[in-house]
């Protein structure tokens, strides 16, 4: 059987890099959501008090993204045998909520200053802290979205999606006041804020489409699937499959299959076969929890004919999944 050219994904865990990544997140945006807060008072800026309130959601998101990598690395319990994965899941669900009522402060009140038409004033220190802000957030998402590639981490790439939009929306901020500098025009500043949370928008609604695959126990990527079949039809001792699942909580993943091997082999062949079989495919996915169910090939066809109306015994040669 065909398969498309595969590779395995190298997630490496180092204990507490998760951790220390998503203080790291909170520091900075600690800093950048005072920063915009004060300026945006201070200058009256719609777009920069946009902005706070767009930091303040990355804050509160990163220190969502904290406790929950915190939980989610927790080993697996009496009450949680499973593990806690899912916590990510529910963190970045969270962290997508709290940009949505972002966006709509952020609506509430430009469509306010288009309606009192109030110019801000001292637009050179908003340019100010929105490019301090575009540099440090550029530098802190880079950060994080490396350390969430290499321990696989959903929260984590949550906060850095929520730091990389708030990038594109300082830019946007940033060309917003240069125009309301240059040309005057007031209107400019809260077209641009509404502009900044339709953005926001688009990134929230994202997140919670990303974050509700782990919850629903979508399966893995195709080619996570593929690597699990390829090793499976490259072991000529392995007669047929089938009931493979798959799925994925945190950054573990989970996979699972009835796997059919001659009945004449010996129970400790087929266990020291079932053994290779999972090593194999821990290789391909690291960060793996492989339940492999060994069957008897002859036996197993004849009770799927027999019970499950599948093909007769003798109509193939393998039985496939």
């Amino acid at each position: 059987m065909a398969h498309n050219h595969l590779h395995s994904r190298e997630h490496i865990h180092v204990p507490g890099e998760k951790v220390a990544a998503a203080r790291f997140s909170i520091y900075s945006n600690s800093l950048l959501t005072v920063a915009k807060l004060i300026v945006g008072v201070f200058t009256g800026s719609v777009s920069v008090l946009s902005e706070a309130a767009h930091s303040a959601t990355d804050l509160a998101a990163s220190w969502i993204a904290y406790f929950s990598v915190r939980i989610s690395d927790l080993p697996a319990d009496e009450d949680h045998p499973y593990g806690h994965g899912k916590a990510e899941s529910l963190s970045s669900m969270a962290e997508a909520l709290l940009i949505f009522g972002a966006a709509a402060f952020i609506i509430f009140e430009a469509v306010h200053k288009l309606i009192s038409r109030e110019p801000p004033h001292r637009v050179d220190l908003g340019l100010i802290v929105m490019g301090v802000s575009v540099v440090a957030n550029t530098l802190v998402a880079r950060y994080l979205f490396r350390i969430a590639k290499k321990t696989d981490s959903l929260a984590l790439e949550a906060d850095a999606e929520h730091l990389r939009t708030d990038v594109y929306t300082s830019i946007g901020v940033v060309v917003g006041l240069a125009l309301v500098h240059f040309t005057k025009l007031s209107w400019i500043d809260p077209v641009v804020a509404i502009g900044v949370a339709l953005l926001i928008l688009h990134t929230a609604w994202r997140l919670t489409r990303g974050s509700l695959d782990p919850l629903m126990d979508t399966q893995l990527p195709q080619e996570d699937t593929d690597a699990v079949r390829t090793v499976l039809d490259d072991e000529p001792r392995v007669l047929g499959y089938h009931k493979l699942r798959t799925r994925k909580s945190g950054s573990a993943r989970y996979v699972d299959a009835h796997v059919l091997m001659d009945d004449h082999m010996s129970l400790l062949d087929a266990h020291d076969l079932t053994e290779e079989l999972e090593d194999r495919i821990r290789e391909m996915l690291p960060n793996a929890e492989i339940t492999l169910h060994t069957e008897p090939y002859a036996a197993e066809r004849h009770h799927q004919y027999e019970q499950h109306g599948g093909p007769h015994p003798d109509e193939v040669d393998k039985f496939q999944p």
